[in-house]
C-alpha cells in the first residue's frame, strides 16, 4: 500500500480505471489541503457515495489538525462520532440498524459481529487500521450541536444578537449584510415575510440593530421587543417615527416577536452557550474541534434562520483573522439545496456568496454538497476550485456539470466534452471525477473506506446518547455560582468596620477636591459608598521579545478610617474608565459618611505617589514564548488564542518548507528519470545488436559446417577462413551480450539512486514534522520601569452599592 500519511495531504481514495472497473492496486489519491482554500463542491445522487466522501474529507481534515464546522441537515454527519478503535462487536452493537439485521435474517448480536468484521476488513483493504482511528479521535474534539433541542449541545441563538467586531462595523457593506441576514432570519422565524427594501418591519428592525451595534451594544430578543415599542431614535430616514411606523402597528410586531419568547417550543433556543465560531473551532485549550451542527429536527424556517445566523457569525470571525494561504479552517455543508439557489434570494444566499468570494484570503475553505447541480447559483460554482462529481440522476444534471466543466477547462489542452460526457455516464457507486484547478486535468478516483461507521442518519435520541458524557462533563466543570455586578465596576466590598451609615445629604467638599460618580442604571434608591478612583497608564518594553505596549489601569480602593486610610492591597480593577465617570449623582440618592482625610486635597497628592509605587511593585505583563518558532504572545492574548495562532504559523512554515524541499529534489529526480530513459534506450539498442550478432554467428557456423561436410577439401583455405569468421562472430555476440548486461546494471543503479533520493526527501519531510512538534510554552514576566508609569488621576469616586 502506498504511504498515504503525508503532511498536508488528504487521503481521499485511489485512482480508478473505468475500463477495467477497478481501482489502482496499492495506489492512493492524495489531495493537497491548501487547494481547499479555493473551496469545493461534491455533487452526486442518492447512493453515489457523496456522504461517505464528505465524511472522509472531514476525517482527513481532523487528522491534519484543521478545525471544521459541519452543517448537517439530514443527520448523517453525526456518524463521525461512531469510531471504534477496538472494532469490536460490542462497540458496534448499540449503533446497528436493527431493520437491516432483520432483512439479513440475523439477530442483532450476530449482525453487529458481522458489521464489525465487515468494517475491519474494509479498513484493512485500504491500508487503515485501529491505530489510525485512535489517531483521528485524539486529533480533534468532535461534538454535535442541536440548536433548538437539548439532545446535543445547545446553542443560545435567541438569547442575544451580539454586536459584530469592529472589522465588520467599519465595513458598511459587511455590516449591512450582517444586519439584513439577522433581521430576515428572525422575521422568517416569526412568520413575517419581509423585503429588505420595501418592508417597514425589516427596515425598523434593521435600524434598531444598526443603532445598537454602532454603539457597541448587544441586543437580546427581549431588548429588541422593547426597542420595537420604544425605539432609541425619533426618525427613520427623513420621516418621523410615528409617520413611518405608528405605535399601534409597532405593538402588533412586538406581539409577534413576543410569541417567540413566550412559546415553550422556543425555550431551547434560549439555552446553551451563545453562538461563537471561535468556540466551535477550538476548545478552551486551543485544540482543534470538529463541530457538527445537526439541524435535521428543525422546520424549514428554523433551519434557514439558524444557517443564516451561523454564516453571518462565520464572516465576523473570518474578518478578525490574518491572511494565509494555508488551510486554517473548514466550513462544510451537506445537502445545500435551497440555501444557495440560482434564482431565488433566501437569507442564507448573500452571506454564503460572501464567504465563497472572500474566505480564501483568510484560509477558510468552504465545501458544499448537493444531489443536483441545478440547486447551486452559477456565481457560487464559479468560485469553487475543486469539483467532486459522482453518479448523477438526470441528463439535465449532467448537462449542467458539463457546462460548468467546459467553462472551467476551456483553453486547456485535451478538453473533450464528448469524452467527459462518456465518463460521467460511466461513473458507479463511490467513483468520482475530480476536477481541481490546481492540477493539470481531471482524475477518476474511488473513495476510501471511512473510519466512521456509516449507519445512516441518527435520531435526536441517539445523538442524546452519544453526547451524554460530554454534557455531563461540561455541567460538572461549570462554576458553582456566578457573581453579579450591577454597576459595571468590579469592586470588593469594604471591610465591615469601614461600612458607613447612610446620610441624606451629599457631603460638601472644598472646590479643590473633585468628586465623581460611578455610572448606575438604577433610577432611584441609590446608596453611594466613597472610594478612591485611580487611573494610570503602565508601559512594558522588551526589544528582544519585540514587546512594546501600554495598558490602562483603573482601580477602586475602599477608604477606611484607621491608621491606613487607603490600603492599595485592597485595590480592585474596574472596567469603568475615567472618561465615563459622571459629574452628577442619581436622583434621590443617599451617601455614606466620608472619612475626613478624603476631604483634604493634600491626601490625594500623597495617594498618587503611593499609587505609583504600588503600580511599580505589583504590575506585571505575562507573555508566552514558543521555543520552536520564537513567536511571542501578544499582550492580553490567552494561551488558547496563542496556541491557535501557533498552529497556523507552524502550518504555514510546514507548507513553505515542504514546497522548498519539493523544489530542491524535483530537478534531481527529473535528471535521474531522464538518465533512466536514456539507459532504457541503450538497453534496447544493445539488445538489438546482441540479437544481430547471434544471428550472424549462427550463419557463419552453419556455412562453415556445410563447407566442411560437402567441400572437396576439409582443411582448405576457404574452410579455414570461414571458421575464423564464425569464431569472430561468436566473440562479437558474447561482447554484445555483456554490453546488454552492463546497460541493464546501469538502469538498476539509477533505480536505486531514485529510491535513495525519495527516501532522503521523505526523511527530510519527517524531520520538518519533528522540528515543528508542539513544545512547552515559556512564560515570561515583564515589569515596568518607573518612567513608563503615567498617572492620569487619583480622585474621589462615589460607588453605588
Amino acid at each position: 500500500m502506498t504511504d498515504y500519511e503525508k503532511l498536508g495531504a488528504f487521503y481521499l481514495g485511489r485512482p480508478y480505471d473505468l475500463a477495467t472497473r477497478s481501482g489502482e492496486a496499492g495506489g492512493a489519491l492524495l489531495y493537497d489541503s491548501r487547494d481547499l482554500v479555493t473551496h469545493g463542491v461534491i455533487i452526486g445522487m442518492t447512493g453515489s457515495g457523496k456522504t461517505g466522501l464528505g465524511i472522509g474529507l472531514l476525517e482527513e481534515a481532523a487528522i491534519d489538525g484543521v478545525p471544521a464546522i459541519a452543517i448537517d441537515p439530514k443527520g448523517d454527519l453525526a456518524n463521525l462520532l461512531l469510531t471504534f478503535p477496538d472494532l469490536s462487536a460490542a462497540a458496534f452493537r448499540p449503533w446497528i440498524n436493527e431493520d437491516d439485521a432483520a432483512r439479513a435474517q440475523q439477530d442483532p448480536d450476530t449482525f453487529a459481529a458481522a458489521q464489525a468484521a465487515f468494517w475491519a476488513k474494509g479498513l484493512a483493504s485500504w491500508g487503515q487500521d485501529a491505530a489510525r482511528i485512535a489517531r483521528l479521535r485524539a486529533a480533534v474534539d468532535i461534538s454535535v450541536y442541536t440548536p433548538g433541542s437539548s439532545a446535543g449541545l445547545p446553542i443560545a441563538l435567541l438569547k442575544s444578537f451580539g454586536a459584530p467586531p469592529p472589522e465588520i462595523i467599519d465595513d458598511h457593506e459587511l455590516l449591512a449584510e450582517r444586519i439584513s441576514a439577522s433581521v430576515t432570519g428572525v422575521l422568517t422565524l416569526a412568520g413575517v415575510t419581509a423585503d429588505p427594501v420595501q418592508s417597514r418591519e425589516h427596515i425598523l428592525l434593521s435600524t434598531i440593530l444598526d443603532w445598537s451595534w454602532r454603539n457597541g451594544t448587544d441586543v437580546t430578543l427581549e431588548g429588541l421587543i422593547g426597542h420595537v415599542q420604544a425605539p432609541p431614535f425619533q426618525k427613520v430616514g427623513v420621516l418621523p417615527l410615528e409617520s413611518f411606523f405608528p405605535e399601534k402597528d409597532r405593538f402588533a410586531l412586538a406581539m409577534r416577536l413576543n410569541n417567540l419568547v413566550a412559546s415553550p417550543a422556543f425555550a431551547a433556543w434560549m439555552q446553551g452557550d451563545p453562538l461563537d465560531v471561535d468556540t466551535l473551532l477550538y476548545d478552551k485549550a486551543g485544540k482543534p474541534r470538529l463541530s457538527i451542527i445537526s439541524i435535521a429536527h428543525l422546520s424549514d424556517e428554523e433551519r434557514m434562520f439558524f444557517v443564516t445566523m451561523l454564516l453571518g457569525a462565520t464572516i465576523g470571525w473570518m474578518r478578525k483573522q490574518s491572511g494565509t494561504t494555508s488551510l486554517r479552517a473548514l466550513l462544510y455543508m451537506d445537502e445545500v439545496a435551497g440555501y444557495l439557489p440560482p434564482s431565488a434570494n433566501p437569507p442564507s444566499k448573500t452571506p454564503m456568496l460572501t464567504l465563497l468570494k472572500q474566505a480564501r484570503a483568510f484560509g477558510l475553505g468552504v465545501v458544499l454538497s448537493t444531489q443536483n447541480p441545478v440547486d447551486l447559483d452559477y456565481k457560487a460554482l464559479s468560485n469553487m476550485g475543486t469539483w467532486c462529481i459522482g453518479r448523477l440522476q438526470t441528463d439535465r444534471d449532467k448537462l449542467r456539470v458539463l457546462d460548468g466543466l467546459e467553462g472551467a477547462l476551456s483553453g486547456k489542452p485535451g478538453f473533450d466534452r464528448a469524452e467527459l460526457d462518456r465518463v460521467l455516464s460511466a461513473l458507479g457507486k463511490r467513483v468520482f471525477l475530480l476536477h481541481n484547478v490546481h492540477e493539470d486535468g481531471p482524475q477518476i478516483f474511488e473513495t476510501r473506506w471511512t473510519m466512521s461507521y456509516l449507519r445512516g442518519p441518527l435520531t435526536l435520541e441517539q445523538i442524546r446518547t452519544l453526547m451524554a458524557s460530554r454534557k455531563a462533563a461540561a455541567a460538572a466543570g461549570a462554576p458553582a455560582a456566578v457573581r453579579a455586578t450591577g454597576t459595571g465596576a468590579t469592586a470588593a466590598a469594604a471591610p465591615a468596620s469601614n461600612v458607613q451609615a447612610p446620610v441624606a445629604a451629599r457631603p460638601v467638599l472644598p472646590p479643590d477636591v473633585p468628586q465623581f460618580f460611578i455610572p448606575t442604571r438604577s433610577r432611584g434608591g441609590v446608596h453611594y459608598e466613597p472610594r478612591v478612583f485611580a487611573s494610570a497608564t503602565v508601559g512594558f518594553d522588551d526589544r528582544k521579545l519585540g514587546v512594546s505596549v501600554s495598558r490602562p489601569v483603573n482601580v477602586l480602593v475602599p477608604i477606611g478610617s484607621g491608621a491606613v486610610v487607603v490600603d492599595w492591597s485592597q485595590a480592585e480593577d474596574t472596567d469603568v474608565p475615567l472618561a465615563d465617570l459622571e459629574q452628577q449623582p442619581a436622583d434621590d440618592a443617599t451617601f455614606a459618611d466620608l472619612p475626613s482625610p478624603a476631604a483634604r486635597a493634600k491626601s490625594y497628592d500623597a495617594w498618587e505617589k503611593e499609587f505609583k509605587a504600588w503600580l511599580y511593585q505589583e504590575q506585571t505583563l505575562e507573555v508566552m514564548k514558543d521555543g520552536s518558532t520564537g513567536l511571542v504572545s501578544t499582550p492580553g492574548e490567552s494561551e488558547r488564542e496563542f496556541r491557535i495562532r501557533l498552529q497556523t504559523a507552524q502550518r504555514e512554515e510546514r507548507d513553505a518548507r515542504v514546497e522548498k524541499l519539493q523544489a530542491k529534489y524535483g530537478p534531481k529526480r527529473n535528471q535521474l528519470l531522464e538518465r533512466r530513459r536514456k539507459a532504457e534506450q541503450a538497453v534496447a539498442k544493445e539488445a538489438s545488436q546482441k540479437t544481430g550478432s547471434m544471428v550472424q554467428a549462427g550463419m557463419s557456423i552453419l556455412q562453415t559446417g556445410i563447407g566442411a561436410l560437402f567441400g572437396r577439401k576439409t582443411f582448405s583455405a576457404t574452410n579455414v577462413t570461414k571458421a575464423a569468421s564464425a569464431a569472430r562472430s561468436i566473440g562479437k555476440a558474447m561482447t554484445d551480450s555483456q554490453d546488454v548486461d552492463r546497460a541493464q546494471e546501469n538502469i538498476t543503479a539509477i533505480d536505486q539512486a531514485i529510491a535513495a533520493l525519495d527516501a532522503e526527501l521523505q526523511a527530510e519531510i519527517g524531520a520538518i514534522e519533528a522540528t515543528l512538534a508542539s513544545a512547552p510554552l515559556e512564560a515570561v514576566t515583564l515589569q515596568p520601569k518607573k518612567t513608563q508609569i503615567t498617572i492620569q488621576r487619583v480622585v474621589l469616586a462615589w460607588m453605588p452599592s
